[in-house]
């Protein structure tokens, strides 16, 4: 079986074959491509963490909203939290058709918008950097089902919109911070042992 570890630049898709857009397979020799396929799926404009596999059931062991198995995300956004805002987070969130599970947040630093003027996308930049003294923050999220946009549903929520988004961890298996972006690596016999282990 293989298992690779990949860096997910933004402004890929999460497929096998695009007609549009390039693919995280773009990045990967076509004798290996062709053996693969993601475990999951990151969105577009996210980076990070992603599982490529030929292992079949994999997917369904880790990847499945009712295996609850952790996965953390760290972010830029706009907006300001508190206490209210983050016991809401950790409580879980009535959402348009679903409720979120609890989920662990740790604020990481506080910033002015114009600080991270560098993450932000173009097709946001003049809007944010209109008020470039505007609050804006970096955090990390720990949810346990990863339904559709659930993060970033999760921090508009309470009011807060994501500009920058890395998933870091999977259950215990965490992006190896050597690993630059469009990068990827044969998972260790420890690390797939993680994956397959993780709760």
């Amino acid at each position: 079986m293989l298992y690779y570890m990949f860096n997910k630049p933004q402004d890929c898709v999460t497929a096998c074959s695009d007609a549009v857009h390039k693919t995280v397979m773009d990045y990967f020799p076509a004798e290996l491509a062709e053996k693969l396929h993601p475990v999951g799926r990151l969105d577009k404009d996210t980076c990070g963490l992603l599982i490529l596999t030929d292992d079949g059931d994999l997917d369904f062991k880790i990847m499945q909203p009712d295996r609850h198995i952790s996965k953390t995300y760290f972010f830029y956004a706009v907006g300001t939290v508190n206490s209210e805002k983050i016991q809401l987070i950790e409580n879980g969130i009535p959402m348009h058709g679903f409720t979120s599970k609890p989920a662990e947040f740790r604020l990481c630093r506080q910033y002015k918008i114009r600080e991270l003027e560098s993450f932000i996308p173009a097709e946001r930049r003049e809007k944010y950097m209109k008020n470039p003294d505007g609050a804006a923050f970096a955090a990390t999220l720990t949810i346990h089902e990863g339904k559709k946009h659930e993060v970033k549903r999760i921090m508009e929520a309470v009011g807060c919109r994501i500009f920058y988004l890395r998933r870091d961890s999977i259950g215990s298996l965490e992006l190896d911070p050597e690993l630059k972006q469009g990068e990827f690596r044969q998972l260790t016999e420890s690390e797939v042992l993680l994956l397959k282990e993780n709760k």
